[in-house]
């Protein structure tokens, strides 16, 4: 099973996953996040502080990123018969480029995820933390250019687009409530998921 979490900046998707990392029932499981640590992974983060970095490269450098971690992670962990747990995983990279890249393409999200078509692994269950983007870019600090309250806004709309193509697959959860609330439903979710 590949299980993603999903959510704006600040919605406490790593705070989350922590604590997955400590229930009995994914003992044993594979925890990885995109962007990676490998040198796509890297090259992904420092394209992140450069505002001056073209959107349709990051695209890219994304997607070199994601697809590296498919076939060094994701799939051989798959095939050994583990859980997969992963901290962002391609819907973001629907969501955020998807916003980044509107002004090039006349529907971004379905460009990008067009791109992704033919080699991605889709999740079975994505956990959504669900948080509006003043909070979001509040909470995250707006570290970088792609964790505005307007940018993500608009990454927040193409979140629900995902989340309305495929609502078996998402699990909403109000990420606006405080932290312990927030980890137990993640908890509970993937738990039963499980």
């Amino acid at each position: 099973m590949l299980l993603t979490l999903e959510g704006l900046d600040g919605s406490g998707k790593t705070t989350c996953v922590a604590a997955l990392r400590e229930s009995p029932a994914l003992a044993g499981a594979t925890f990885t996040r995109e962007p990676t640590t490998s040198w796509y992974g890297e090259a992904v983060r420092r394209s992140l502080v450069d505002d001056d970095a073209d959107p349709l490269a990051e695209l890219f450098l994304y997607t070199a990123d994601h697809a590296a971690h498919l076939s060094r992670t994701v799939k051989p962990a798959l095939d050994r018969g583990e859980v997969v747990v992963s901290d962002r995983y391609s819907d973001s990279r629907y969501a955020y480029q998807g916003a980044t890249l509107s002004d090039r393409f006349d529907d971004a999200v379905e460009t990008v995820r067009e791109l992704h078509q033919p080699w991605t692994c889709p999740p079975d269950a994505t956990i959504y933390l669900d948080i509006d983007p003043e909070t979001g870019a509040r909470r995250s600090g707006a570290t970088n250019k792609f964790e505005t309250a307007s940018y993500l806004a608009d990454v927040r709309e193409n979140y629900e687009r995902l989340v309305a193509a495929a609502p078996d697959r998402f699990i909403r959860i109000d990420a606006s409530r405080p932290v312990d609330a927030v980890r137990r439903d993640v908890l509970t979710a993937a738990e039963q998921l499980i």
